[in-house]
């Protein structure tokens, strides 16, 4: 039995990023336009100090204005949302990302709406959302971003194809749909609720799973030669008796890799895949984003 194609998230994120650094080379050359990002840290999460510190060293790498707020987990509602409106009003920056989640007590629906949607580099701000449901230019989420981004590069034109998005979250779920309607997919986006969930998942020429449930999507779900972009990062126990009993964990997706993978057309690993994407689609976000402050796209 033939084993799917893998989607390397290192490689594709590699040229994106690249690509990305060749396009800010060209705006400070051409216009005089240097590209900022402003990623603003609440607290002391080990998990969002990575990410951040992550944003940090490949914004620079690629020649952005690059700057971090740290503030403490016990920062008020009222100095945060004073922070983002000074960065809305700051010429220098162009994309703002607030790291979420943010600590109890804190408003983060809030913070996002104060976000400048010009600036929104996260695409979570309403007028974002909404512009893209109506087929609008907008700031789209990274992570969906990333998702078509390889789906585009592995099967070229999608339009036609059968597309299922199991979770409906606003961060991924309902984005990722609504790309894949614009791309002229037919698209269902199911959930926990769906009635016989593995049915529909069989149905599609490409599943996106984006649930967050460890390896609940198994191969007897998948139409053979699908495509399979797996979304989820879950954190679980090894199976190895001595790993676990020192407490040691690995990362897994949504599907179970390793048996979808022998039918799946190709798929993207966990780790490896789509998270790999995300930093990178978040430069992709801070250039267009500068570009339309400037006028220089649509």
């Amino acid at each position: 039995m033939s084993q799917a194609q893998i989607i390397d998230g290192k490689v594709t994120a590699e040229r994106l990023r690249a690509e990305v650094a060749e396009e800010v080379a060209a705006l400070k050359a051409q216009h005089g336009l240097q590209p900022g990002l402003a990623v603003v840290l609440v607290g002391e999460d080990p998990a969002s100090q990575v990410y951040v510190r992550s944003k940090g060293e490949h914004s620079k790498a690629a020649g952005m204005h690059s700057v971090t707020h740290r503030l403490p987990a016990d920062v008020s509602q009222s100095d945060l949302l004073t922070l983002v409106r000074q960065l809305n009003a700051d010429p220098a920056i162009h994309g703002i990302l607030v790291q979420l989640p943010l600590p109890k007590g804190l408003d983060e629906k809030a913070v996002i709406e104060t976000i400048d949607p010009a600036k929104d580099v996260d695409g979570l701000h309403v007028v974002n959302a909404g512009r893209l449901a109506q087929g609008l230019p907008s700031l789209v989420p990274c992570t969906p971003l990333g998702c078509m981004i390889m789906l585009r590069e592995t099967l070229g034109d999608l339009s036609g194809k059968r597309a299922v998005v199991v979770g409906r979250s606003v961060l991924v779920g309902k984005p990722v749909a609504q790309l894949l309607l614009a791309a002229d997919c037919t698209v269902t986006i199911a959930h926990s609720r769906t009635q016989d969930l593995a049915a529909v998942c069989r149905e599609a020429d490409i599943l996106v799973a984006a649930v967050g449930r460890p390896q609940m999507i198994k191969a007897d779900w998948i139409k053979p030669g699908a495509t399979v972009i797996d979304v989820g990062i879950n954190r679980v126990p090894f199976r190895d008796p001595v790993k676990a009993a020192e407490g040691k964990t690995k990362l897994v997706g949504d599907v179970a890799y390793k048996e979808v993978s022998a039918v799946a057309g190709a798929i993207t690993p966990v780790p490896g895949g789509v998270g790999l994407m995300t930093v990178a689609c978040l430069l992709k976000n801070t250039v267009t984003a500068a570009k339309r402050i400037a006028g220089l796209e649509p």
